[in-house]
């Protein structure tokens, strides 16, 4: 089927500091104009964020300081990048709930407003996980070549579930390691919080962390050898969740032993 446009599509992409819509910064724009005639305007620009690009933002695009280091600001190309969206319909991958949102408020942030209301935005991302879903039957489907009878009940998902996973280190031997630390690394299981509040995070070495405050990311560790009276009065008198301190004490009584 050919995409049949009424005026321009335009296909943007961002990358960033980080994911923080208000906090972090753009780096990078990409924009290609799908024409009516199914020619392709390009635009690209590099942003200077005015901020330090973190290590594990620069894993993922490659992008370091020293590359931005010359860059334009953004409120000096921020009526540029506009102008190459002028009159057209929008698109990206996963834009509806990052890209769109993100660029809006940075253009707010440096005084100029994107009224992309009444534009029509197509997101990449959705339609493929509409027309491929994403849930536990497709997985089962995918990697086992069968059918999830029982989807929904909570013993016939975990043992469909179970399934998946072995077939997945079956079908990547190459990729996948066969060890828990390995796959739950992979899954990101360290980027959670070890609290329901978010008051705690893991550090690169898995280690408990603060996540707020004046020790914001020291190890509790290190916090009750430099500072025990801090550390002290976070248990005692600081308004924390009760399953935060719990974690917090767990965490405590395992370094003394």
């Amino acid at each position: 089927m050919k995409l049949t446009l009424e005026r321009p599509l335009a296909f943007f992409d961002l990358e960033t500091t980080g994911v923080r819509i208000g906090k972090d910064r753009i780096i990078q724009v990409g924009i290609v104009r799908l024409l009516e005639d199914g020619t392709r305007e390009t635009y690209e620009t590099l942003v200077n964020p005015e901020m330090a690009i973190p290590a594990e933002a620069t894993t993922v695009h490659g992008i370091t300081d020293a590359d931005v280091a010359d860059a334009p600001l953004l409120a000096d190309v921020a009526r540029e990048i506009l102008s190459n969206m002028e009159g057209c319909d929008l698109a990206g991958f996963n834009c509806l709930r990052f890209d769109v949102p993100f660029l809006a408020e940075e253009l707010h942030r440096v005084g100029t407003d994107w009224d992309n209301t009444n534009l029509r935005i197509v997101d990449v991302q959705r339609i493929y996980h509409k027309m491929e879903p994403r849930n536990l039957s497709a997985a089962l489907r995918y990697y086992c070549g069968k059918e999830h009878e029982g989807a929904h009940d909570a013993l016939a998902d975990v043992e469909a579930t179970a399934d998946v996973l072995l077939a997945q280190l079956e079908r990547y031997p190459d990729t996948l390691q066969g060890d828990v630390a390995f796959l739950g690394e992979m899954s990101g299981d360290r980027q959670r919080s070890p609290d329901a509040a978010g008051k705690l995070r893991f550090d690169d070495r898995g280690a408990i962390c603060l996540s707020f405050g004046k020790y914001a990311g020291w190890t509790l560790e290190n916090i009750g050898r430099n500072d025990p009276g801090y550390l002290q009065w976070l248990m005692t008198k600081a308004d924390l969740p009760g399953s935060t301190l719990s974690v917090m004490r767990a965490t405590l009584a395992d370094l003394q032993h």
